[in-house]
């Protein structure tokens, strides 16, 4: 029986955990060699059922060469820590690019986008760990694992400089990368018998040298990266995909989990519009792309794609917005140069 994948509900929008089937394919041709003990979907050996449950995978791989595969745009459930320990990787997330080296940690918080290989991954060996916080919808407070050892305000701490931090990409210290290659050398040699004490071990301890490099580093944080916050800057980033539906501004907040106002003051602050105003923007753009690429779909068939109701509101709304009809555009689109 397939293991199920978990998932994120924004509104309507259900985004799934990646299960990294490029690297799979990758493992199964011998490209790239393989150390991880998983749950769930993730490519690698199972861990035993009781063995550390929030652990989603842990391990390494160790590219000798630059591959015919990569990590495209996807999220995981769970805190992403990465550590380069040799060669070179491509590595994005959210708008943000970086040509990652030896010694680069990369911290990618629950369901945010990110992409490993620029397109394809280069030679590398690269370490990972994610670690599943229980988020599930928006809002939701992160939970560590009852064995971590963290001290209620360091647990708090790191939470805090994880969950607001803006910086993807750290020098690891000596430290870190120590527990990291120490997860490696316990996952390579993984014993059911002892392996759950190991793991526990390795983790708690790379958990706390993270813990002291943000509070030594004092990373610039960013509180409206807040889980309300980044509720809204998620479903926005979405809209376009679900233009169709026949949102209002209490059915766009609700979504969210927000009240009305909570959920404009985000939206203003994210877009300098009111909800309503990005909304209208965002279907304008979609059937300017309709009008030009699918010149075959009628000017009704191309307002009802994008969400208005009717093929009047829709030029009185298009005109607004660039000064002449549906019609007019498209047919200046169709006149010779």
């Amino acid at each position: 029986m397939q293991p199920d994948v978990p998932t994120f509900r924004l509104g309507t929008q259900l985004y799934r955990a990646d299960t990294c089937e490029p690297l799979k394919q990758g493992v199964e041709r011998g490209e790239v060699k393989l150390v991880a003990r998983v749950r769930g979907t993730y490519p690698g050996e199972p861990l035993a059922e009781d063995d550390v449950p929030e652990v989603r995978t842990v391990g390494f791989w160790d590219a000798p060469c630059e591959q015919r595969w990569g990590l495209d745009w996807h999220r995981n459930e769970g805190i992403e820590l990465t550590y380069v320990a040799q060669g070179r990787v491509a590595f994005a997330v959210d708008d943000q690019e970086f040509a990652l080296k030896r010694g680069d940690l990369t911290i990618t918080r629950p369901w945010q986008l990110h992409r490993v290989g620029g397109p394809n991954v280069e030679a590398c060996r690269l370490y990972f760990l994610i670690l599943d916080v229980g988020v599930r919808r928006p809002n939701q407070e992160w939970t560590w694992p009852s064995w971590l050892v963290l001290s209620p305000a360091d647990e708090k701490g790191l939470t805090r400089n994880l969950s607001h931090n803006e910086q993807p990409v750290w020098r690891a210290s000596d430290e870190i990368a120590q527990y990291f290659e120490r997860l490696g050398v316990a996952v390579d040699a993984y014993d059911a018998c002892v392996g759950d004490s190991r793991l526990k071990l390795y983790i708690n301890g790379l958990l706390l040298a993270l813990a002291e490099m943000l509070q030594g580093e004092k990373p610039i944080l960013n509180p409206s990266l807040s889980s309300s916050y980044r509720a809204v800057e998620l479903f926005l980033s979405s809209i376009g995909e679900h233009l169709h539906e026949d949102w209002t501004l209490d059915s766009m907040a609700l979504a969210c989990g927000l009240g009305r106002s909570r959920f404009s003051e985000h939206c203003n602050q994210l877009t300098n519009m009111s909800p309503n105003e990005y909304l209208s923007k965002c279907r304008i753009e979609a059937a300017m792309a309709l009008l030009r690429d699918c010149p075959d779909l009628s000017i009704t068939d191309v307002a009802f794609r994008v969400g208005f109701n009717s093929s009047q509101y829709f030029a009185t709304v298009f005109r607004s917005h660039l000064g002449c009809t549906p019609r007019s555009y498209r047919d200046r689109l169709t006149l010779p140069a």
